[in-house]
């Protein structure tokens, strides 16, 4: 069993507490990073406290939640060492986790039903990354740095 940190906003909480509920009933150890009401809160905050419990090495994975599952998504690939991925489907949970070693899922309550967030969480927590010719292009994305600016900005 995996330990994962989890956060959301107030448009992801519900969300969030489902899937939470469901992680454990798998027997799963999840930090529960917050929010925990309705309350208007900042879906950064959320995903910046996922995302340094597994930069950290705190949890193996993470799981994020707001409205749409894209802005806490921003927020936690901001943190070196993760990859995080919205994803919408099942094919795209276990495809981020394969290609990409995405080690963050991130979902939108106001797009997806929780059925569907469990069974993508699920596909997620059963795949694994495939390295071969996804690892050098992994590795790309893990080299780039916040507000790098290698590539010639007149093209």
């Amino acid at each position: 069993m995996a330990r994962i940190a989890a956060g959301a906003d107030h448009a992801g909480v519900q969300l969030k507490d489902v899937l939470v509920a469901h992680l454990r009933e798998l027997g799963h150890d999840v930090a529960d990073c917050g929010t925990w009401g309705l309350d208007r809160v900042d879906y950064p905050d959320f995903g910046e406290a996922v995302a340094r419990k597994v930069a950290a090495g705190e949890a193996e994975l993470g799981l994020c939640v707001c409205g749409t599952g894209i802005g806490i998504a921003m927020a936690a690939n901001k943190v070196a060492g993760v990859r995080a991925a919205t994803v919408h489907d099942v094919t795209s949970a276990r495809l981020t986790r394969q290609h990409n070693d995405a080690n963050v899922i991130c979902l939108g309550e106001r797009l997806v039903g929780a059925e569907l967030a469990k069974d993508a969480l699920d596909a997620f927590l059963a795949a694994a990354f495939e390295g071969g010719r996804h690892g050098p292009r992994v590795a790309k994305i893990d080299a780039l740095l916040p507000g790098d600016r290698t590539r010639d900005e007149t093209s």
